[in-house]
């Protein structure tokens, strides 16, 4: 009755501008209090902060080689509880996130089509046969919607003059959020955008990728064209840079091609503290023609279809955010580099080593695939409403989304974090308080 009473007291002022002052003199500690929290959060790490990362097992060298299940269901009772164990996955993902300054631990075994296969020798992975047919499978039925997973939600629509872009999103009751997406490019053949998105010293030589400090092949086979690469990528400033170890392999069924990109674990780069490595990380492509937007039947497009999701060791709801907001300023950087790349390829530049590693491919056929197809009748769908919140999947409680948003974009002033989060963030937490 107290807080009612004082509440009752403010709305008595004789004018609007007293309410409203008032008002904000009674919410600003509030909201002081929030940032405080939040700051002295990042700056002071407790000992028992590392109680929740040492639950997990990591895959390229930890102690715990147990199966994902069991370890959860022996961590604290947890394992018949799917609820506790999200906000044990998204406790650590957060603690790890603040502290920022070890090896990554929270590595998610969501299956083997997901992350590697760990029961694999060392010795096995390091002779590049990491990818294998279960790849091809895994990426085939999420192209063709079969793979069993929940229903796509729609995220965006955006074009330019020669490229069409839209984009869906889903979350998994344990792991970091799913992208999907299609872009169509006009005037670009399927061989040529394959070879673009392989080529690494273009990449690197272009600054299309922005973020994208560093690209080397570490090994890489003649017979079925599999990469071993390493990249460091550039994080906003209070993160460090984040390793990443991927292999790549493409497989082709006429002038469609499946290329699968994913982290695998490689024991002959040990892990260092900075910068800091990603060990889940999935991002491939189906690649094939599309009819041209001309309308004259022909097809002169490329249609890509995208499939993406990692654990950058950032909380999953600020990560979300960060993606929504930065997503369409990355990819319309793409149109320009597959330009400049067409040009450079038309005057006769001699192709890099990772482009020539993209003409080496795994052939397959029709049959094969409808094969892979029949293996399974499970189906995704594609929605086609805007995202939004699904009860039940709030990782973070809504206060510290908001006081960590604004905390963020004070000390931002570039990247996908920017200030307008705070604006994003002040008129979602609007809709739930008219909601209440």
């Amino acid at each position: 009755m107290g807080l009612v009473s004082v509440f009752w007291e403010i709305l008595k002022k004789p004018t609007i501008g007293d309410v409203v002052r008032e008002l904000l003199i009674f919410i600003a500690p509030l909201w002081v209090a929030v940032i405080v929290g939040v700051l002295v959060g990042w700056a002071w790490k407790p000992k028992w902060a590392n109680i929740g990362r040492e639950m997990f097992m990591d895959c390229s060298g930890s102690k715990n080689s147990a199966p994902a299940e069991s370890s959860e269901s022996s961590s604290s009772g947890f394992g018949s509880l799917p609820s506790l164990n999200l906000i044990k996955f998204q406790l650590s993902s957060a603690i790890s996130w603040i502290s920022d300054d070890g090896p990554q631990k929270d590595s998610f075994f969501l299956s083997p089509t997901l992350h590697s296969n760990c029961s694999s020798s060392q010795n096995e992975k390091e002779k590049l046969g990491f990818l294998t047919d279960d790849d091809l499978e895994h990426l085939y039925k999420l192209v063709e919607e079969k793979d069993g997973g929940p229903a796509w939600i729609h995220m965006m629509d955006k074009s330019t003059p020669t490229m069409v872009y839209q984009a869906w999103q889903r979350d998994l009751e344990i792991g970091p959020t799913q992208y999907r997406s299609r872009t169509v490019f006009d005037d670009a053949t399927p061989e040529m955008v394959r070879d673009f998105f392989w080529d690494d010293e273009f990449r690197s030589k272009l600054k299309w990728d922005e973020m994208l400090l560093s690209a080397e092949t570490l090994e890489s086979s003649p017979t079925d064209g599999t990469m071993m690469v390493q990249w460091v990528r550039k994080f906003p400033f209070f993160c460090s840079d984040r390793e990443y170890l991927i292999g790549r392999r493409i497989w082709s069924c006429g002038r469609t091609y499946y290329c699968v990109t994913k982290g695998v674990p490689y024991p002959s780069i040990p892990r260092k503290t900075k910068p800091r490595r990603v060990d889940l990380y999935y991002s491939s492509w189906c690649i094939r023609a599309a009819e041209s937007r001309k309308g004259d039947g022909q097809l002169t497009a490329c249609e890509v279809l995208l499939f993406h999701h990692e654990n950058m060791g950032i909380p999953w709801e600020i990560a979300k955010l960060g993606v929504k907001l930065g997503m369409w300023g990355t990819v319309r950087k793409i149109d320009p580099g597959l330009r400049a790349y067409q040009t450079e390829r038309a005057s006769g530049a001699p192709l890099s080593h990772s482009a020539s590693m993209a003409q080496i491919n795994t052939k397959v056929t029709q049959d094969y695939l409808r094969s892979l197809e029949s293996n399974s009748n499970d189906s995704s769908e594609l929605e086609t409403h805007n995202s939004s919140e699904k009860p039940g999947k709030n990782n973070i409680p809504k206060l510290v989304v908001v006081g960590g948003a604004i905390a963020v974009a004070c000390i931002l002033d570039r990247g996908l974090l920017t200030k307008a989060v705070i604006f994003g963030v002040a008129r979602r937490f609007a809709k739930i308080g008219r909601r209440l």
